[in-house]
């Protein structure tokens, strides 16, 4: 019967609906060749990277923070038992979570493994190397420092007191800055692999707020903090300033601010990174005491 109703179509109705179906088809390809040609010519070309790159990562945090909340009420029973401001705080660290692992796996890529930041590469100098993906990753992280700081400054201090403030705001000024003006893109990356601690801090506060402070696993999650800590944000500062020194040349070639920058950022974590550690050593030290 489908056969027989298919020949008996008139010709002339057949081909029109031909036609119109051809006229579709080159319609969509030529809007996907327009929304095509958008992407590569204005959103994800070098001008606009930073920009396109800062506003993705503020909507992708805020569907992080959604994200979690579901999968969380529907995982983990202990959340639906938090108030309101530990809710807040649970969602919130899952995007610097999720933020920490993305921008750790980025940064040691590109400065241990990646050819773009290479002695080896006669590229230029190595202060002024940049890539769009380089560039892109850096938008990420300023817009995630811009949410979360927002969320910090909103709910303070409920999820952080004025360290974690200076903190952030001393990240967003450093990471903005080489993210516009391309310089000193290698010790930017440097100082955000010390962002490979923030799961392991993060995991602290859910353990904690789980009721779980006492089991083996809140024990274990202690001793790799210490180790991601000294590694991360104490020889990993010690190696920056090496490589700093063995590239002063090139170091004292940047702009004024970006020559301070250099030097005064990773010197003030520096110092807030060894005040924390100090905490960590001692808060290590009496949980290991009480199982003994």
């Amino acid at each position: 019967m489908d056969r027989i109703a298919y020949q008996s179509l008139p010709p002339s109705n057949f081909h029109s609906k031909s036609k119109v179906h051809q006229i579709t088809v080159m319609a969509m390809k030529s809007y996907g060749s327009q929304a095509e040609d958008l992407v590569k010519d204005y959103l994800l070309s070098p001008p606009f990277i930073p920009y396109t790159s800062i506003i993705c990562s503020i909507f992708l945090c805020k569907m992080a923070y959604d994200l979690t909340q579901l999968f969380s009420s529907f995982y983990f029973k202990s959340y639906s038992g938090l108030n309101k401001i530990q809710r807040i705080e649970w969602n919130n660290r899952g995007i610097s979570t999720i933020h920490a692992i993305f921008i750790t796996v980025t940064a040691l890529y590109l400065v241990f493994f990646s050819d773009l930041f290479s002695d080896n590469r006669l590229a230029g100098l190595v202060t002024f190397r940049r890539s769009a993906f380089s560039t892109f990753a850096l938008g990420v992280s300023v817009g995630y420092f811009i949410a979360d700081l927002g969320m910090i400054m909103w709910m303070y201090p409920s999820l952080g007191g004025m360290e974690y403030i200076i903190h952030h705001f001393l990240s967003v000024i450093a990471v903005a800055y080489s993210l516009f003006s391309g310089e000193g893109q290698l010790y930017t990356y440097m100082v955000l692999i010390s962002e490979t601690t923030t799961p392991g801090i993060n995991l602290r506060w859910y353990l904690d707020t789980a009721g779980m402070k006492r089991s083996k696993a809140y024990v274990m999650n202690g001793i790799v903090i210490f180790f991601t800590w000294l590694i991360a944000r104490v020889l990993l500062f010690v190696y920056l300033f090496y490589h700093v020194s063995v590239h002063y040349n090139q170091v004292e070639q940047l702009h004024p601010f970006g020559y301070f920058l250099v030097f005064g950022v990773p010197s003030v974590l520096t110092i807030m990174n060894l005040m924390w550690f100090m905490k960590i050593v001692k808060g290590l030290k009496k949980q290991l005491a009480k199982r003994q």
